[in-house]
């Protein structure tokens, strides 16, 4: 096993609990992955300083996302809010897990204050797997769309939120509060590969929580993402596009998954260019509104293009 290290925040001191050490058979990477790397003197750095000085998180220093330096270059960043410590234990993602603290009061004004500083347009904001509240953390999501609205008044937002399990109707209330303009719910992968891949989640309620709130909220877009490269076929991935289709929602993104270390799932295949071409294709048939499907795609990756702002 390989121990994550101590998370340390004030004088409080957080645990991650190891992630087992995944059997690899590594493949070789493919021409077509590429990754830049961020300028730590120009926009880069200054998102880099700002995050530091407001206490906040991302996604994309959390999951060691690796379009990073693109995304912080260009002035975007997926904010990740209630913690950097996850409740569940996936073994693709590279977050953090163990016992979160609190959530932060002051987080929504730091949050609204950051992105007014930032000039954004257009605002991704995520979280950690809250488990341990109540509401799974919805309560807390609403008032940070709601500060962020009050001090941008033109922002768009999009919420990319965990599945709220056992907590769908307390959730989707608290949600309808301060409404985003695109509401995001990943599935990651195919049902056959959940048990492996999202462990303490369930593909039917995911597909169930992306409907309810288009069914409450018809008015707002629904969006999801998979990652293809975990075993799954490309029948599966074209089985799961018509789940969720069949489920109302209207944005899609598939990307490339990448292991952010030796000791998360491995990659069973780099699965190429046309493939992903095809993706589109084929959701453009089924009726998807926008379908961004290539390998560096990720679920918040130009996603106020994808919404029609690019």
């Amino acid at each position: 096993m390989s121990e994550r290290g101590i998370k340390q925040k004030g004088e409080q001191k957080t645990a991650r609990i190891p992630i087992r050490m995944m059997p690899q058979t590594h493949l070789a990477k493919p021409a077509w992955i590429r990754v830049k790397a961020g300028d730590a003197g120009g926009r880069f750095g200054e998102i880099k300083r700002l995050l530091r000085e407001q206490a906040l998180h991302t996604v994309c220093e959390e999951a060691a996302c690796p379009n990073i330096g693109e995304c912080f270059g260009r002035g975007t960043a997926t904010f990740m809010i209630l913690g950097d410590i996850c409740t569940r234990r996936c073994p693709f993602c590279d977050v953090g897990h163990g016992l979160p603290l609190p959530p932060d009061a002051q987080e929504p004004a730091r949050l609204a204050a950051s992105v007014a500083r930032l000039k954004l347009k257009y605002a991704v904001i995520t979280s950690v797997d809250r488990d341990d509240l109540r509401d799974g953390g919805a309560a807390h999501f609403a008032s940070v769309v709601g500060a962020v609205r009050a001090e941008n008044p033109n922002i768009r937002i999009e919420i990319l939120v965990p599945d709220f399990r056992a907590r769908l109707e307390v959730a989707l209330e608290h949600l309808g509060v301060s409404l985003p303009d695109v509401f995001n719910h990943n599935l990651e992968t195919v049902p056959r590969l959940y048990k492996e891949t999202r462990p303490g989640a369930d593909y039917p309620h995911s597909l169930t929580l992306l409907q309810a709130f288009k069914t409450r909220y018809p008015q707002i877009t629904t969006k999801s993402g998979l990652m293809v490269g975990l075993g799954e076929t490309d029948a599966e991935i074209l089985d799961v596009m018509r789940d969720l289709r069949a489920h109302g929602v209207d944005m899609l993104t598939i990307g490339q998954y990448l292991a952010p270390s030796a000791h998360h799932l491995p990659v069973r295949r780099y699965v190429a260019p046309e493939i992903f071409a095809n993706y589109a294709g084929e959701a453009k048939k089924m009726g998807f509104t926008a379908a961004a499907c290539a390998p560096m795609v990720r679920s918040s990756y130009w996603a106020e293009t994808q919404a029609g702002l690019g």
